[in-house]
């Protein structure tokens, strides 16, 4: 005889609508998703798999979204905590080295167009040897949240906030230009 557990009660309470929904507001902020593997993912192939757990999570936790905060403020959050969770049991610290194709895009063009990719570069790799709650924090600083949005998805008071974003600034400026110049 078969018996369900409480984990399998809300997904046979779904009904299509809510399946609809959902995949329409998965759609709408796939770039949430798609930002949160990238920031946290050695490689492509880690990329796709954590992908696929954060839309697994959010599918699982969505009988528990309520709607009064915005879906991309709750989406953020449990991405980031998939991401933070998984990053912590693999220990995705170190970014995986740099492809043939990464290190000669800026050999086409002009001289500027390879200044900045390098600096893109420099700040993925800065970025990429963060701690997970303070990469979490630049990804969402960078992405144009403001203190108090950053704070709710963290979990954190706005005046951590602020104080970790200038520390990593001051970090990022010390790596950027080690001479002081």
């Amino acid at each position: 005889m078969l018996t369900t557990t409480d984990t399998d009660a809300p997904a046979m309470k779904r009904n299509p609508r809510d399946e609809t929904e959902f995949l329409a507001l998965i759609e709408r902020h796939a770039g949430i998703v798609r930002k949160v593997a990238m920031s946290y993912s050695r490689g492509a192939a880690d990329r796709r798999d954590l992908e696929q757990e954060i839309v697994a999570q959010l599918w699982k936790s969505y009988p528990g979204f309520d709607g009064r905060r915005p879906f991309a403020t709750w989406m953020y959050r449990v991405a980031l905590n998939v991401a933070i969770s998984i990053a912590r049991s693999q220990r995705w610290h170190e970014p995986e080295a740099a492809s043939l194709d990464d290190e000669t895009i800026g050999t086409f063009g002009e001289a500027d167009a390879s200044d900045r990719e390098q600096g893109v570069r420099e700040l993925r790799a800065f970025i990429a040897g963060l701690d997970e709650l303070n990469r979490a924090l630049i990804l969402l600083y960078l992405d144009e949240h403001n203190y108090r949005e950053i704070a709710d998805i963290l979990g954190i008071s706005e005046t951590n906030v602020a104080t970790k974003i200038s520390r990593v600034k001051q970090q990022l400026r010390v790596r950027m230009n080690p001479q002081g110049e």
